[in-house]
């Protein structure tokens, strides 16, 4: 891409891409892209949104039987603890989200012209949403969304694609000492996916640098769970996305989500007392799981 970039910056007027990049306000990038777009989309035909419709990744539909996804859904909203609000969040979100609340190469998600990115992950947003609840004076704020996003990386290999449905928790709040707020928000999201998984869920720990919360997951996390919390040692995924501890989320064979503690809050908030923990699943394939053959 940075090749096919660099070749067309070229055959543009000298200092184009500077005039484009910061020379002109938001609003007037915006314009000038909105115009570009409107003349060329005046020369897509119907047999070429057709086209596009069969080859691109992007926008082909899911495989999934909405019916049974939709049964996945509402199963999941009803087994989910009052404590934590549901958000209907939008498709959206302002531009930069990943990049800069979670680190994320931009590359990876889809940009859009009116200075904001297609939905790539909902716990980046809801993150951003408690952020402000929390500024706003609650003491602990815990949210739920389900949301289909869009990642724009390559994807290759059975079961991946370029959009799929989350269903996310966040839950936020300062930290007390000892890791006695993780501990409490540990136990409610692990208790949640316990709930909705049953005795055969795979719940699994991994410490990617010792914390405080290290401590509480013997004397107070596990104790208060009726499922095993073990510990996964050989795991190295997400060790420069998760803050101290990440976790995983699976029934039998089946790797479903996963999670852990990140500085997102603390970053938004410019408090490093903030702690914040995300986990999620993949509503699809847990509908493949409860739905064998189906």
């Amino acid at each position: 891409m940075s090749d096919v970039g660099e070749r067309v910056w070229r055959r543009l007027p000298k200092g184009a891409r500077e005039g484009l990049t910061t020379g002109v306000s938001p609003s007037e990038l915006q314009t000038v892209l909105l115009e570009v777009s409107r003349a060329r989309a005046a020369a897509v035909t119907p047999a070429r949104v057709m086209r596009r419709w069969q080859e691109d990744r992007f926008v082909r539909p899911s495989t999934v039987d909405p019916r049974a996804l939709v049964k996945t859904q509402a199963m999941l909203w009803e087994r989910l603890p009052q404590r934590f609000a549901g958000v209907e969040l939008s498709p959206v979100t302002p531009l930069g989200t990943c990049s800069s609340v979670a680190t994320i190469d931009q590359n990876r998600v889809v940009s859009t012209i009116r200075s904001t990115e297609v939905a790539s992950d909902p716990t980046n947003e809801l993150a951003i949403e408690a952020a402000v609840r929390r500024r706003a004076g609650q003491t602990r704020v815990d949210l739920a969304a389900c949301q289909r996003v869009v990642r724009a990386q390559a994807v290759d290999g059975p079961g991946l694609f370029a959009h799929f449905q989350l269903f996310a928790l966040v839950s936020s709040a300062r930290d007390t000492g000892s890791g006695r707020v993780e501990a409490e928000m540990l136990v409610d999201h692990l208790r949640f996916w316990h709930d909705v998984l049953g005795d055969e869920a795979r719940l699994t720990f991994t410490t990617f640098a010792r914390s405080a919360v290290s401590e509480r997951i013997d004397d107070t996390v596990r104790p208060a769970l009726k499922v095993e919390f073990a510990e996964d040692a050989e795991r190295v995924n997400g060790s420069n996305y998760y803050f101290g501890t990440a976790l995983g989320v699976g029934l039998g064979d089946a790797d479903l989500g996963d999670g852990g503690f990140t500085r997102w809050t603390a970053d938004l908030l410019g408090d490093a007392k903030e702690r914040c923990l995300i986990s999620c699943v993949s509503t699809e394939r847990l509908t493949a799981v409860l739905n064998p053959g189906g």
